[in-house]
């Protein structure tokens, strides 16, 4: 929210009535920006005016409202309202509707007016502002005694979840998992260190408290009970989630108060449990590029723009929920991968089922407008075409066995009796308005026929009657006429008052003739001059009618949504496996990761010229634990690491993978630390936020977790890098300390003298062949490490100019002769102990060090000639290193 000076507000008996009515209600929505109707437009006063005036670049005017100054007043059109509207809750704001509820023609005195409606980020039903590829959630959360309950919901849609974690690092991975774009929380939570700085500014997440009587355990509980009608909160599965059930039971009261409806949609409540995903923290999301790219926050290029072939809005929601949620239990992966293989073995079938996918709008978000009472007519006519596609759709899956599509097919309900009312009473072409009239069809209710013809062939009916009263009166001159005041009338001239039947009712008498109403007229003139009207609110009577009658099914309707949702998500897999020629992997427990062929499956989308080289990958919790791999920037080590962490998490979200063959030991969470990042904002160095991602790596991972390590140590000197570099390795590859399989791709190609040190790391590096200066990388993975980076060839590749070119390699030479591998080839592992340090070190003549020849101390080289590095642990060649280096800088 932005800074503003206050306006300041008198005592409210100085303003006018309607003003008096308007800060009244202001007073009771302190926090929310008041849209208040007047007429045609929502009108803002006072501090919201001035707010709403700069975030809409509205002109800011004033309005006498009784006191001296003007009250500063913008408006917005109501017809046009929801375009304003999202902006403002866009920018964090609620905004409270304050609507008129009763006819200002019937009113009297002050129009009555009530809010009827609290927007906010995490409330927007409006389907133009949601991007119908993702749920837009709204998260509660409550800290109470070192843990976290955990509630969402996303209304547009009807899902209502609840969870508890006990750490920060596990809550962060839930509001990045879920990303919702409103969080409700206790004060307490204020108190608990998470950072919410970062989610307002970084994520965007409104964040707002709530008072704590929301928060008690009393009015959580009935709030449920009575949302749920159930006695007891066993029933909802909630028993083993006291701290999550605060947090459904606060969401829920919140909810009621904003939407101000009985939230219909949200028709059951899921508790989950963390531990049934695999973990994937947000450095890993981005890093592995999951639902949208590093920089350009796109979807194209993402894991998800490959795997999306999805014909439904709902079924591009669940396939992004299966992306950000891989599963750990292999008999629900392998049901995932039956439905895909069945599918794709009935390749016809799956493309008449795409066919009749297609037309299907968001049922999820259309029923939600229908409970809310929102739905216009169109959403109806959208709601009947997609439910007519749920017969053939039905009927296609009788050719499956697997037990997923048959419960999908279970799960869809027909609802032939719905489509058929809808298609009985609404008209194909609807207007959108419900207050306009040509809703409802002809033959559906006689009266609405009647009234519609009324306004068409009145004049007709007239003229009928008009002949008729003559006939059978004998009255030739007998006329219908009209006035304002009369309405229709029979006129009758003197001569013919003697043939007047009983039946009239004498209404005027003039000089010359007399005016008579009969039965029959009178209900003619109301049915001429009142049809329109009455017609239109019949019409809007009926149209309510239908809707509430379908708003009565959203249980049905929401179960078959799901069931919709995951069959497009199994058709999509299906396709895309196909198309791109993955296989099916074999699901395991034995903890072993053997991909033959494997390729990424996003490069080689990209890659126009179908020339990706394929690679194998094979990591066990044994000797095959850690591959080091090696090799200079650009030959694709990043894109082998990444593509191997992508197969395994897609072979766990039930997907097909990009590999001749697979066989996937399931893992319970994959961490990557890849690149160079600052987050200066925060006041972290690219190597402040490397460290912070390592450490969180190794006190999370376990030893079933998959580690993808990318340049560890890059963001500090040579020495102190290779030595943090080295200890990780030391320290991943002890099953006492963690013993998690990794991938560790570095250009410390010293590191591959572990391989002989420590029995479960292997030596990995990217073939290159060299022609004289130039290189072409291979791009294929061999045993064995690289013995240079072929940085200064990568340089020549990039475009750096000539002359630094030969500049470097005159400066490589030079340094060539101090090579640390000399040194790293005597370090012993950390794990096998150290040996006593020896007098001398004539391994290594420090003296070349300097690169023009300018420091030559004999101080400094006796003090070398007395050191042994021969058995220096890293860190106490690191110490007499720096001290070395500080002596020459001061004699320099």
């Amino acid at each position: 929210m932005m800074n503003r000076k206050r306006t300041e507000v008198k005592d409210v008996a100085e303003y006018t009535p309607m003003m008096q009515q308007y800060l009244k209600t202001k007073e009771e929505y302190k926090d929310c920006i008041l849209f208040y109707r007047l007429g045609d437009f929502y009108e803002m006063f006072f501090d919201d005016a001035i707010v709403v005036s700069k975030e809409l670049e509205l002109t800011l005017t004033g309005k006498s409202c009784g006191a001296e100054e003007r009250a500063p007043m913008c408006g917005v059109p109501y017809h046009a309202v929801e375009g304003y509207l999202n902006k403002l809750v866009a920018n964090g704001h609620k905004v409270a509707i304050c609507e008129q509820v009763e006819d200002p023609k019937l009113a009297k005195g002050l129009v009555k007016r009530e809010v009827i409606r609290i927007v906010t980020p995490g409330t927007n039903t409006d389907m133009q502002a949601l991007d119908e590829s993702k749920n837009n959630y709204i998260m509660c959360i409550v800290y109470l005694a070192d843990k976290y309950g955990i509630s969402l919901a996303d209304i547009s849609t009807g899902d209502y979840f609840v969870t508890e974690v006990d750490t920060e690092r596990k809550l962060i991975d839930e509001i990045n998992k879920f990303a919702p774009s409103e969080i409700i929380c206790n004060e307490s939570f204020y108190m608990s260190g998470v950072d919410l700085s970062d989610m307002k500014n970084r994520l965007g997440i409104a964040v707002y408290s709530l008072e704590a009587w929301y928060f008690s355990d009393e009015t959580a509980e009935n709030t449920l009970k009575e949302h749920f009608k159930v006695q007891s909160l066993e029933g909802l599965g909630l028993s083993d989630y006291a701290c999550g059930t605060i947090a459904a039971g606060a969401l829920l009261r919140y909810l009621y108060e904003t939407q101000k409806n009985d939230l219909g949609n949200l028709s059951a409540i899921h508790p989950y449990s963390t531990g049934k995903y695999m973990i994937i923290d947000s450095s890993t999301r981005r890093n592995l590029e999951l639902v949208e790219t590093l920089r350009e926050k796109q979807k194209r290029g993402s894991l998800l723009w490959v795997l999306d072939k999805t014909k439904t809005a709902m079924g591009a929601r669940t396939l992004r929920a299966y992306v950000e949620q891989p599963l750990i239990d292999k008999t629900e992966i392998e049901l995932r991968q039956e439905a895909i293989g069945e599918l794709n073995d009935h390749v016809i079938t799956r493309e008449e089922l795409r066919e009749y996918l297609n037309p299907i709008y968001d049922l999820e978000r259309l029923i939600t407008r229908v409970t809310y009472r929102t739905a216009n007519p169109r959403d109806l006519i959208a709601f009947k075409n997609s439910i007519s596609m749920l017969p053939p759709i039905k009927s296609l899956l009788d050719e499956f066995d697997g037990a997923l599509l048959k419960n999908i097919q279970n799960d869809i309900d027909a609802m032939e009796e719905l489509c058929s009312l809808v298609d009985r009473s609404i008209m194909e072409e609807p207007p959108i308005s419900v207050r306009e009239g040509g809703l409802i069809k002809e033959g559906y209710n006689e009266d609405v026929d009647k009234y519609r013809n009324a306004k068409t062939e009145g004049k007709t009916w007239l003229a009928e009657l008009e002949a008729k009263e003559r006939e059978k009166t004998g009255i030739k001159n007998l006329k219908i006429k009209y006035n304002k005041v009369f309405g229709y009338y029979l006129e009758v001239t003197n001569s013919y008052k003697d043939l007047v039947p009983d039946y009239f009712t004498r209404k005027q008498t003039l000089a010359n003739a007399e005016r008579y109403i009969t039965p029959e007229l009178k209900e003619l003139e109301d049915m001429i001059l009142g049809a329109e009207d009455k017609l239109v609110s019949l019409e809007y009577d009926l149209f309510c009618e239908v809707r509430n009658k379908i708003a009565e099914e959203v249980v049905r309707i929401q179960r078959t949504a799901k069931a919709i949702a995951n069959l497009d998500v199994f058709v999509s897999l299906a396709v895309v496996a196909d198309q791109n020629n993955y296989c099916r992997p074999k699901m395991t427990n034995s903890g072993v990761i053997d991909i033959k062929g494997g390729r990424h499956p996003v490069v080689e989308k990209m890659i126009t010229n179908d020339m990706f080289i394929d690679n194998d990958t094979y990591l066990d919790n044994g000797n095959n634990r850690i591959a080091i791999i090696t090799g200079p920037n650009m030959a694709g080590k990043s894109t082998y690491m990444r593509q191997a962490a992508l197969i395994v998490l897609m072979a766990q979200i039930g997907s097909f993978v990009p590999a001749t063959s697979a066989k996937i030991g399931i893992v319970d969470r994959i961490f990557t630390r890849v690149g160079a990042s600052d987050d200066l904002a925060s006041g972290q160095s690219t190597f402040m936020v490397e460290m912070n991602e390592v450490a969180n790596i190794l006190r999370n991972a376990t030893s079933n977790s998959l580690l993808v390590l990318d340049e560890i140590g890059r963001g500090t000197s040579t020495f102190d890098g290779l030595s943090i570099a080295w200890a990780v390795v030391e320290h991943i590859s002890n099953p006492r300390l963690l013993g998690a399989k990794t991938l560790f791709a570095t250009h410390y190609h010293e590191l591959t003298e572990l391989e002989g040190k420590l029995n479960n790391v292997h030596n990995y590096c990217i073939a290159v062949k060299e022609k004289g200066d130039d290189i072409v990388f291979l791009r294929k993975i061999v045993q064995g490490g690289a013995d240079k980076s072929y940085g200064i060839q990568v340089a020549k590749l990039a475009g750096v100019p000539d002359s630094v070119i030969e500049r470097a390699k005159e400066i490589v030479e030079e340094l060539s002769a101090n090579d640390i591998t000399s040194v790293t080839k005597n370090i012993t592992p950390a794990t096998a102990g150290t040996k006593k340090k020896k007098e001398r070190l004539d391994e290594v003549d420090l003296t070349q060090m300097s690169l023009f020849d300018t420091v030559k101390d004999d101080d400094i080289l006796e003090e070398l000639k007395t050191i042994d590095v021969g058995n220096l642990t890293p860190i106490e060649a690191l110490n007499k290193l720096y001290e070395l280096q500080n002596k020459i800088k001061n004699r320099w």
